[in-house]
């Protein structure tokens, strides 16, 4: 695969930011990995990170482009520091970033599906909930979207945990009025066409502290009629478990292709 490291300028917050690309390469005298690529723009994963990690973290603790390689399937994984995804009460407009200007900025830049069939969004912790938000808020631009030990449930969260590295993070994200309904998953799909939303993974380990709130997100999602499909096995909230998982929602992504 090819692999890129791009530093841009965000409008939308007003600094200078980065993402990791991955993209399809058709390979056949590599040793150890043979690439694939389609006759025409590749699928595309956004691959969103968790909380105190940044846009290399997906590819410096797993083997994600070894996994995507042989599926022909574009990789894309921005910088998004510690903002929840969010337009935040008192920071940057990181949802703004994420649904507007990053699709545009990658299709401008990268030969990629545009295509709601061959768009896909999955993340671990904060990103998981970032993926979930992002499916939950524009349902029409994909086809699936995973959570992998995701932080489902941020009212409960911010009331709940304290994080003494950064205790003003919720106040900041925000604010004192706590998650809107355009940022609280449940209270999203209550307000959700279920017959609309993409295909839904969530999955978390067993020991990790987000368990409780998983499963029982994923009890709502079952009681409302979405289309979900869950994994609680063995595992804690580490990279050893979400390299494995990846792999499952690589596989459960509904590819029109496969090398």
């Amino acid at each position: 695969m090819v692999h890129l490291r791009c530093d841009f300028f965000s409008e939308a917050l007003s600094l200078s930011t980065s993402m990791t690309v991955l993209l399809p390469q058709r390979t056949t005298t590599q040793i150890g990995m043979e690439g694939a690529t389609s006759d025409g723009p590749p699928p595309v994963l956004y691959l969103l990170h968790g909380l105190s990690d940044d846009d290399t973290i997906w590819l410096r603790r797993t083997s994600i482009e070894r996994y995507a390689a042989p599926l022909g399937l574009a990789v894309v994984m921005p910088q998004v520091h510690r903002s929840f995804y969010t337009d935040q009460a008192y920071g940057g407009r990181y949802w703004s970033f994420l649904s507007e200007e990053l699709p545009e900025l990658v299709g401008s830049l990268f030969r990629v599906s545009d295509r709601r069939e061959d768009t896909f969004v999955a993340g671990l912790s904060m990103g998981g909930y970032g993926a979930l938000k992002w499916a939950l808020r524009q349902p029409e631009r994909f086809a699936a979207a995973a959570s992998l030990s995701g932080a489902v449930d941020v009212a409960g969260l911010r009331t709940g945990r304290e994080r003494p590295e950064d205790p003003r993070m919720f106040e900041r994200i925000f604010g004192n009025r706590g998650p809107t309904a355009e940022d609280d998953l449940r209270r999203l799909l209550e307000g959700a066409d279920v017959d609309d939303l993409p295909a839904l993974y969530i999955c978390c380990g067993t020991e990790d502290m987000l368990i409780e709130d998983n499963v029982a997100f994923r009890d709502e999602l079952v009681a409302a009629g979405a289309k979900v499909a869950a994994d609680f096995g063995p595992g804690d909230h580490d990279w050893a478990y979400w390299d494995d998982r990846i792999q499952d929602v690589l596989a459960w992504l509904p590819l029109d292709t496969r090398a």
